[in-house]
């Protein structure tokens, strides 16, 4: 008897081959269920107790980019779609850390449980895209034998749309209430104020033009059209601009935000635009997790090949939250806000070719950090 694999969610083991193959004949030979599967406007699939492929229609084989059934037939469905954790355990899909939060893992495990379920999922791909689905997972007995059919529908258009209209409303009719405030207090204040209160308009207004342009960014990032501009910049050229941008944001009243500087400053060749935008969502995300009296900091260090800039915070992220931090759609702030960590990752690893991560620990704080190749000096060179 082989021992148990193990896993951190559900069971490891799969069924042999021709277990699979008997399996995948109760549905292939069967006329009229595979017609009404492949005519389906879904995407179906059947799994076995193992939750392994047996069946998969048109539309799941054209999603996971294969022509025959043969070519998935006793995948699980995190692996037939690439799903980045189905690698990171020998179990596969379903025996993760990360499995505990899938939408679709948890709606099979239901399914297998005699009852029908329907739950929301997102998945990272391995290629860097996102899927967003709505799975449903039913249970049916077939010849004695139990099964789940599957299906999901592609919500990722309609789950980009509602997060980004929403978060775009949300951040710029913020902005856009604050000149409003501060154009009334230039109207009615003393010949003094009013120039005070007019430089402070010019940078609201200014942070307005960026708040717009940053969602403009993100929406051409995820239909693959942003350009970059590719300039030789050193570290703290551009965290000092970071600095002054965000020291006097209204999130950060009450709290600290510091810069701890490195006597190693190279240069790296990148898009200091897009790189402002990434690490000023590090910092608006550690200020948002910060009491009044904390203090959030960021640098850059340099090793080997690379620099790697950091923001940390004093507070530690639950472990829930740290399985889907990256995820598109998912937020601690509520509804349709969760796009400011998805962001770091897409811009980070797809436009600017580094590589984005975190650490969090009781002892340390919360730390992202996103590091980026270090460009020779020969090479490129830094403006002014």
């Amino acid at each position: 008897m082989h021992a148990a694999l193990p896993t951190q969610f559900l069971p490891a083991e799969r069924a042999e081959l021709d277990t699979l193959k008997r399996q995948a004949g109760l549905f292939t030979s069967d006329s009229l269920i595979h017609q009404v599967m492949e005519a389906a406007p879904e995407v179906f699939t059947v799994l076995n107790q193992e939750r392994q492929i047996i069946y998969a229609n048109r539309l799941m084989r054209e999603l996971t980019g294969v022509e025959e059934l043969k070519a998935v037939l006793g995948k699980r469905p995190g692996e037939a779609l690439s799903c980045l954790h189905a690698g990171e355990s020998a179990g596969g899909c379903g025996t993760t850390e990360f499995c505990r939060t899938c939408g679709a893992a948890r709606a099979i495990l239901t399914s297998q449980r005699g009852q029908a379920d329907a739950k929301e999922c997102r998945i990272l791909r391995e290629n860097g895209d996102a899927l967003d689905l709505r799975v449903y997972a039913t249970p049916v007995s077939i010849e004695g034998q139990n099964f789940t059919v599957f299906s999901a529908q592609d919500i990722s258009g309609e789950k980009r749309r509602r997060v980004l209209e929403r978060t775009f409303f949300h951040d710029v009719l913020n902005t856009a209430g604050g000149v409003m405030g501060l154009a009334s207090l230039v109207k009615e204040g003393s010949h003094e104020e009013k120039s005070e209160y007019a430089g402070m308009l010019e940078e609201v207004a200014s942070a307005l033009v960026d708040e717009i342009q940053a969602h403009r960014a993100l929406v051409a990032a995820e239909a693959n059209e942003l350009a970059l501009n590719i300039e030789a910049v050193r570290p703290g050229q551009v965290l000092n601009q970071v600095l002054r941008q965000y020291q006097n944001h209204e999130i950060a009243r009450g709290k600290t935000l510091a810069l701890v500087p490195d006597l190693n400053s190279p240069v790296i060749a990148t898009d200091p635009t897009l790189l402002r935008r990434v690490i000023g969502n590090m910092v608006k995300n550690a200020l948002e997790a910060s009491k009044p009296g904390e203090s959030v900091r960021m640098g850059w260090r340099v090793s080997g090949s690379v620099v790697i800039f950091w923001v940390n915070n004093p507070a530690v992220m639950p472990r829930d939250i740290q399985l889907q931090i990256f995820q598109r759609s998912f937020s601690t702030k509520g509804s349709g806000r969760g796009i400011g960590t998805y962001s770091i990752k897409l811009l980070g690893e797809r436009y600017l070719k580094g590589q984005v991560g975190f650490t969090s620990s009781a002892e340390k704080g919360t730390t992202f950090f996103l590091q980026i190749p270090i460009q020779h000096p020969e090479q490129a060179e830094p403006p002014g």
